[in-house]
């Protein structure tokens, strides 16, 4: 299996360094473009902020059958860049064969990810693929080991458990909010701060499909930045008091050495409010809420202590679910390597012969009482020797083969096999 693969990811170099190989669009593109050919058939690269990586087929019959050289793959990345003077080649691995296709599901299962469960990589995984198709830089082996791949991502999401819960503190503290109230179309949250942490928490409420959202800042063209983005309505920073009890939720992230929301202050909201609940969660260190708020009847505070009490649970559970993806990784790699082995001249001559004897037999099962038993011999001695005929030139062909690049021969069998419905004929055996 000539596959070769060469990549950075959050394993071998820091965010520092693994950022100054992430590609544009455009860089993948050129990459790819100058990649096809030389030295690789086919080829296809995943840039994202933890891993650059890439894949590519070679064929045996240029630089006397070796395959490429790694070192000048990594080089070709790092140049790409002109970042030789912080990247060097031990921040960057290479793997091959069938080393080079177990990766590529791990990573699109969400097992090699910074965050177990990773959603967006197998997304990332597909755009990569759609811009090397666009520059004709893919065939039939790339194509074949995309379709495996996303099938490793799709069963992944639906057999196993590992994308649930949530992993990340924004996430979190909607899902905590979740829990208390299951149907916030009917609630009204404030969120408080619109920072990158803030604008993540609002995507989450909308996303949740929250009844009203409303954002204040010290920095109002922040929040005019949200609310045009998510909708909602902006409340001024000194008008925070009178929100207090007209919302359900309050969701707090922004950073300052003195509380935000004191007892004071949710006591008088309370009162306006007639003791209705208030559920209040403290994303920030240092805490924007004084926690003797928590002491206050039909007020639920939590800080961060208990969102990453969640997280660590999530993702505990998380990673109980590996092993069950690697079954399901193993499960593909082995269908996987069964179609490229399928692709072998040898395997594939045997099946075809295999086909066309059946039909032989079934049709002269079907007929047979219809000859004397002297001509009996006669007729399967006949429809043999019509089947060796038919097949002699399509065997010969398929066997002279060596003059054709491993591209060629892999679509010229796939071609055969689809043709006659081998695949299947192999997968009915097995």
């Amino acid at each position: 299996m000539n596959l070769l693969a060469v990549g950075i990811n959050h394993r071998t170099a820091p965010l520092d360094v693994r950022e100054k190989l992430w590609m544009s669009n455009d860089e993948i593109r050129k990459a790819v473009a100058a990649l096809k050919g030389n030295p690789f058939s086919e080829c296809f690269i995943v840039s994202t902020c933890n891993r650059t990586e890439l894949y590519g087929t070679y064929d045996d019959k240029g630089n006397a059958g070796a395959p490429p050289d790694t070192n000048s793959l990594k080089d070709f990345l790092i140049n790409l860049k002109a970042r030789g003077d912080a990247v060097t080649r031990e921040h960057l691995y290479t793997m091959s064969a069938t080393g080079a296709v177990n990766h590529l599901f791990k990573v699109a299962s969400g097992i090699d990810s910074m965050v177990i469960g990773d959603i967006q990589i197998l997304g990332q995984i597909k755009d990569g693929f759609n811009i090397a198709y666009e520059e004709k830089a893919t065939g039939n082996f790339l194509h074949r080991l995309l379709q495996s791949t996303y099938h490793v991502g799709k069963r992944t999401r639906t057999e196993t458990t590992i994308t649930e819960g949530a992993v990340s503190v924004s996430y979190a503290a909607v899902e905590l909010a979740h829990r208390i109230f299951s149907d916030l179309s009917k609630k009204s949250a404030l969120l408080i701060g619109a920072g990158e942490t803030g604008e993540l928490t609002a995507k989450h409420l909308v996303g949740r499909g929250i009844g009203n959202l409303f954002v204040a800042n010290r920095t109002r063209s922040k929040a005019e930045e949200l609310v045009a983005a998510l909708g909602g309505k902006i409340v001024e920073f000194d008008a925070l008091q009178q929100m207090l009890g007209q919302v359900d939720i309050v969701v707090s992230s922004i950073t300052t050495q003195k509380f935000v929301l004191t007892r004071g202050d949710i006591q008088r909201a309370m009162k306006e409010r007639s003791h209705k609940p208030l559920f209040i969660i403290d994303i920030s260190v240092p805490r924007n809420v004084d926690p003797e708020v928590n002491k206050i009847e039909n007020v639920f505070l939590h800080d961060m202590d208990g969102i990453s009490s969640i997280i660590d649970q999530n993702m505990q559970k998380r990673k109980s679910e590996i092993p069950r993806v690697n079954e399901i990784i193993l499960e593909e790699l082995t269908e996987f390597y069964n179609w490229f082995n399928s692709l072998q001249v040898n395997p594939t001559i045997h099946d075809l012969r295999t086909h066309f004897e059946q039909v032989r037999h079934e049709e002269v099962e079907k007929h047979i009482n219809r000859f004397s038993q002297e001509d009996r011999e006669l007729v399967e001695l006949v429809t043999k020797r019509i089947v060796n005929k038919l097949l002699h030139l399509p065997t010969t062909n398929l066997k002279n083969g060596s003059e054709e690049s491993e591209e060629e021969k892999h679509k010229k069998l796939s071609i055969v096999r689809s043709l006659f419905g081998l695949h299947k004929e192999r997968s009915k055996k097995e």
